[in-house]
């Protein structure tokens, strides 16, 4: 198991340095998030062909990780980096961090892929698991990540379709699932984390894959994730977001309140 943890803790890592690279002549840092689920979708696959637990389940968890880092991946690409100006978030990092930016943003891409290492527990836990059938738990797990992946990929589909109607530019989205929930697709990402840790729950020493989903919502919900966004949102749009924020729920989709 210390094999295969080394091995995708050093996969992980040199994928990052390369997006690093990548990112100073293109001067943007966003593409880390598309590695950060790219990075995910790399050690499940790694787990998945090392691993030495039943095959069926080694497939189903491998599977469910790769096509989930690749549509996030590939679709964070085409809406922050591909001919798009740096985000907000991270002009604001580069203004904060004032001197050794490079260096900074090197420190930033590889804590990133430390942080996979961590978030992947549940991807390890199900590819060593022995047992030759699925379980009750890992058939809940991956319902919810399929109700999870689909409310992700309708929330994002709703975002852009917004995004691209020019008459919207610098106001804010509030139709669909953001008509109930600032961060919809927050909320959808937050779950889906919840369904891996489910799928491998039954695996020995499956608890230990709860902490990934505890992790990713510290880290939407205090960190950099609803924070941050809201920070950019309120510089960028003012009263009109704060509106928003008055009368609808930040994660839990929700009826929204009266204004």
């Amino acid at each position: 198991m210390l094999t295969m943890i080394a091995i995708g803790a050093a996969s992980v890592c040199g994928l990052m340095l390369v997006l690093w690279l990548i990112h100073l002549p293109i001067r943007n840092a966003a593409i880390v998030d598309a590695g950060w689920a790219g990075g995910l979708a790399l050690l499940a696959v790694i787990y998945s062909v090392m691993g030495d637990g039943w095959m069926p389940r080694r497939v189903v968890i491998g599977a469910l990780v790769l096509y989930w880092g690749f549509r996030l991946g590939f679709f964070l690409l085409l809406t922050r980096v591909i001919g798009h100006p740096e985000e907000g978030r991270y002009v604001e990092l580069r203004r904060k961090w004032g001197s050794n930016i490079a260096l900074k943003f090197f420190v930033f891409f590889e804590a990133q892929a430390l942080l996979d290492v961590v978030l992947s527990a549940p991807f390890l836990l199900a590819a060593i698991d022995p047992k030759p059938h699925f379980t009750a738990l890992e058939i809940a797990g991956v319902v919810i990540w399929l109700i999870a992946f689909m409310g992700e990929i309708v929330a994002d589909a709703q975002l852009r379709r917004f995004k691209m109607n020019s008459s919207n530019r610098g106001k804010t989205c509030q139709l669909g699932l953001w008509h109930y929930s600032r961060h919809p697709n927050y909320f959808f990402e937050f779950l889906i984390w919840v369904g891996y840790a489910t799928f491998a729950l039954d695996a020995p020493y499956g608890f230990v894959g709860l902490l990934s989903p505890a992790l990713i919502l510290y880290f939407l919900l205090g960190l950099s994730g609803i924070p941050a966004t809201e920070a950019q949102a309120l510089r960028s749009r003012g009263d009109e977001y704060r509106a928003y924020q008055r009368t609808t729920s930040a994660f839990v989709p929700w009826f929204p309140k009266r204004g």
